[in-house]
């Protein structure tokens, strides 16, 4: 168990959103969640340690567009992306600029808690 995290979880699917929340608070995990991504980018706390669970479609800005601003900031958190799209070209292009893991739904839950147990060490990694 990684204690100390936050994990924000950016979809505009409430219903998925609160499952995943409540998934990875019964697993030990702090999350905080958000219906966009220009709600994540008002909302999100840089002094906390933590990682980015984030759908890669939605309306306004895409994931994936979040992913290029954060690195253009120089705000390098850890992102697994979760997305509908079976699209393997998408998915290269999500891990080479740094994802974790591009996981597609429906996914089970052992691969999302592998993959945001990975993201959320590497939170604590560059914390240190």
């Amino acid at each position: 168990m990684v204690r100390g995290v936050t994990i924000y979880i950016v979809d505009d699917n409430e219903s998925v959103s609160e499952s995943l929340s409540g998934l990875l608070r019964s697993c030990g995990f702090a999350t905080r969640v958000f219906a966009s991504a220009e709600a994540f980018l008002t909302g999100y706390e840089p002094a906390d340690t933590a990682c980015l669970l984030l759908d890669v479609m939605m309306p306004g800005m895409s994931g994936l567009e979040l992913q290029e601003r954060l690195r253009s900031d120089q705000r390098l958190l850890p992102i697994v992306f979760i997305t509908a799209r079976t699209d393997a070209a998408l998915h290269a292009k999500l891990l080479e600029r740094g994802a974790v893991a591009c996981l597609i739904k429906p996914f089970n839950e052992e691969d999302l808690l592998a993959a945001v147990r990975t993201a959320a060490t590497r939170a604590v990694a560059r914390r240190e």
